[in-house]
């Protein structure tokens, strides 16, 4: 088992889980954008949003890492905000996508619409969500160990 301490921001492996994601919203952006039509939907706006901050939040958060890790020091912050976030959009978008494919059968009689591009964003999203969720979870560990 992999030891929480680890993980925290500050360390190597608080600053891979940072690029993880980055990496992961990044793409999620990228794959939801390069679909025509995804602006014509709220909750796929609201992906977007929601990991563009999260994306920018995540890089903030690599940098402080590495400033840590350049001058030894010991970091404490929270990311609860931007999980929960990640989470509500990539649940939202989430839905959205079964509703297109499985209740209305939107992507059937649409077919210009790249609805297999929506679900990978939501899918990326959802692994920069769990990132998110794994560093906030670390948090709370750390902090009640205070």
């Amino acid at each position: 088992m992999w030891e929480v301490a680890w993980w925290r921001p500050g360390t190597w492996g608080g600053l891979a889980m940072r690029v993880g994601q980055v990496a992961f919203a990044g793409a999620s952006i990228g794959v939801m954008a390069s679909g025509a039509g995804f602006a014509n939907y709220t909750a796929f706006c609201y992906l977007i949003a929601s990991m563009g901050l999260q994306s920018l939040w995540s890089l903030g958060l690599a940098c402080l890492d590495v400033y840590a890790l350049t001058v030894k020091r010991d970091l404490n912050n929270a990311l609860l905000v931007t999980a929960l976030l990640s989470f509500a959009a990539s649940c939202s978008a989430g839905g959205v996508m079964v509703l297109f494919k499985r209740d209305v059968l939107f992507c059937r009689r649409y077919p210009q619409l790249p609805c297999g591009r929506f679900e990978l964003a939501v899918a990326l999203a959802f692994l920069s969500w769990a990132l998110s969720a794994t560093s906030a979870i670390i948090m709370f560990c750390l902090l009640a160990a205070f």
